[in-house]
């Protein structure tokens, strides 16, 4: 159950940008006892087992924001609520362009159960990420045993050198490297201008010149191939 509370503007300023105001929120797990508002960053802290400077890199980022009571940074019901949602997603390693990405979406909601089905999407996405991911480590786990064992060498060379048969765009080259960065679909879509259909075939253009079968074996592939810094 979402706690709702108000504050007086007169004894109440907001630093910066924050999602706090978002009508609605997608249902995730609460703290328990919560300490009656405001209260002090440090109780902040402490009710998500997180640092002082860890609340300040999200404020940095405009997922949250302090208000000052007096001389005071505090934080209200409103903003725990916030920080819950947060601190779901960085638990299960969402990067931060990618919660970003979530509340500005969020801002667009109109109902609980569009802000809930929002974030299942988005849970949805990273567990396809995280399989993605786990191919990768079981198949770089294969060529560490391949290398302790010494049976593998030839193989080993010949993926080092760069494929003659790749050649990539400027746009599927800029694509590739927003990907080493960790920009998820949504956000590359935002940023090349592109639809999010248009992102995906493009993607799918690119794992297919190298020969890779999701976006994290793409990026990882183009590093070792030297199509892009690691």
């Amino acid at each position: 159950m979402w706690l709702h509370a108000e504050h007086s503007n007169s004894t109440t300023q907001t630093d910066g940008v924050s999602y706090a105001a978002l009508p609605f929120l997608p249902h995730v797990p609460m703290p328990v006892n919560l300490p009656a508002e405001p209260i002090a960053i440090s109780d902040m802290a402490n009710l998500f087992g997180v640092t002082h400077r860890t609340l300040h890199f999200y404020e940095e980022k405009k997922l949250l924001s302090a208000s000052r009571v007096g001389l005071m940074r505090v934080y209200y019901h409103r903003d725990i609520r916030l920080m819950a949602l947060i601190n779901t997603c960085r638990e299960i390693g969402m990067p931060i362009v990618a919660i970003q990405d979530l509340l500005a979406e969020l801002s667009d909601v109109t109902s609980q159960s569009e802000a809930n089905t929002l974030l299942r999407t988005a849970l949805e996405y990273r567990k396809r990420e995280l399989f993605g991911a786990q191919s990768t480590l079981f198949r770089q786990m294969q060529q560490i045993n391949a290398l302790i064992e010494g049976d593998d060498d030839e193989q080993m060379e010949q993926e080092a050198q760069p494929s003659p048969g790749v050649s990539l765009s400027d746009l599927e080259h800029h694509c590739l490297t927003l990907m080493a960065e960790g920009y998820t679909q949504i956000r590359l879509a935002r940023t090349l201008q592109m639809t999010p259909e248009a992102v995906l075939a493009l993607e799918a253009g690119i794992m297919r010149k190298i020969s890779a079968t999701n976006r994290f074996q793409a990026v990882a592939k183009a590093v070792l191939l030297g199509l892009i810094a690691s």
